[in-house]
């Protein structure tokens, strides 16, 4: 049976873009670094997912490529990484902070040289600074001391921000993945079950359904804990008249989509009702907005001046959208300070978060921007549970 991938060539394809920009910019070679939660930049270029270990990824504007990680991954990288040149080094080692004394491995000014980098007063791009850590910092300004460290983020942002045909139906299997568990664990919703529990039947789904994993850490929160923007579920049992929030997600091939909607144990109080029904409402009016060629900092000025004018001001948390691709959440953020347009081929959460009084509501589905609007990636949302006991 197929199987619903990123085809090797589209790799390939990601470096070629990744080199062009790299001279574009002006850098001797792009330096990406993830970690095992946060891995999209690095699995981007080569399919590659840390565990335990950090990983990086350098790249030279004539297009030479290299995968660098921790001392005990090299086989793991060897076997599943799309770039071919490995590279061992003690910067992406684990946190338990081993030193691995009879391990050779490799340090920046190796790797670069091996790319075919020269000369000291070199420009280096680092297109992920917050997940690069001082001691790979360190060890870059160590091997380098006279080259000019530029952050090179929109070099990133501008490669994955508009999605591919693959990658689009990444996403698209995610959430209909996604969706059979959003069904699955609305059935089992019930007085007296815990938030854990519920997350391991959307577990049991979205693994029996092809998932290689959770897109996030899955949400499924009960009244105090959904007033929390961030947080995870616990052992709460679940009580009759809880606001359950559900945000689930299924990680197809490193894309992480996620659908979110609450649901009541029982009727609405007028309270909870008015909350769930603005939120609906704000939602629509993102939808009604979406379309290439809109400033997204407009949307975003617009939607917060909406909640004002409409007496949500205090229920106002962030922005109607941001990006969404192999992380459930990732660039570009739409907000009041965005200055970018939108094009087709972005892909968003419109993600409406409501704060009430002790709790709150999201809703919460991909889309991708159309030269008219938007396609919906998933299945729609907008139905008001209110479970019967």
């Amino acid at each position: 049976m197929s199987r619903i991938c990123i085809p090797d060539q589209e790799y390939q394809e990601r470096i070629r873009k990744a080199a062009a920009l790299a001279g574009k910019f002006g850098v001797d070679v792009l330096l990406v670094n993830s970690t095992e939660s946060d891995y999209a930049n690095v699995r981007y270029f080569s399919g590659y997912w840390p565990l335990f270990e950090r990983a990086g990824v350098a790249i030279t504007p004539s297009g030479n490529a290299a995968i660098i990680v921790g001392p005990e991954s090299t086989k793991f990288a060897s076997d599943v990484s799309r770039i071919s040149k490995i590279y061992t080094a003690l910067y992406y080692r684990e946190s338990a902070n081993p030193s691995y004394p009879e391990t050779k491995t490799s340090t920046y000014r190796d790797i670069f040289q091996g790319l075919g980098v020269s000369g000291e007063k070199i420009r280096i791009g680092v297109c992920s600074l917050l997940d690069t850590t001082a001691v790979m910092m360190s060890g870059l300004q160590e091997c380098y001391p006279q080259a000019e460290i530029v952050d090179c983020f929109d070099i990133m942002t501008s490669l994955r921000s508009i999605k591919s045909v693959n990658e689009l139906n990444c996403m698209r299997e995610g959430f209909r993945i996604t969706s059979l568990a959003m069904d699955e664990v609305r059935k089992n919703l019930r007085p007296g079950v815990t938030e854990l529990q519920m997350v391991g039947i959307a577990q049991r789904v979205i693994y029996e359904n092809g998932a290689e994993y959770e897109g996030l850490p899955m949400y499924v929160f009960s009244e105090k804990s959904t007033s929390h923007a961030i947080s995870r579920p616990s052992y709460r049992e679940i009580l009759k008249g809880d606001i359950v929030q559900l945000n689930l997600s299924a990680k197809v091939d490193g894309y992480s989509p996620s659908i979110g909607y609450p649901v009541c144990i029982g009727k609405l109080t007028p309270e909870k009702r008015r909350i769930v029904e603005f939120g609906l409402e704000a939602h629509r009016w993102t939808e009604a907005r979406l379309k290439a060629g809109v400033r997204s900092g407009d949307i975003a000025s617009d939607f917060y001046r909406m909640y004002c004018d409409r007496g949500y001001k205090d229920n106002f948390v962030y922005g109607p959208c941001h990006g969404t691709g192999m992380i459930e959440v990732e660039a570009p953020w739409m907000e009041s300070t965005s200055e970018y347009l939108l094009q087709p081929g972005m892909t968003f959460q419109i993600d409406t978060f409501v704060s009430g009084s002790t709790f709150g509501i999201r809703w919460e589905k991909g889309v991708v921007v159309t030269e008219t609007g938007f396609d919906s990636l998933c299945e729609p949302i907008g139905e008001i549970y209110e479970l019967d006991f």
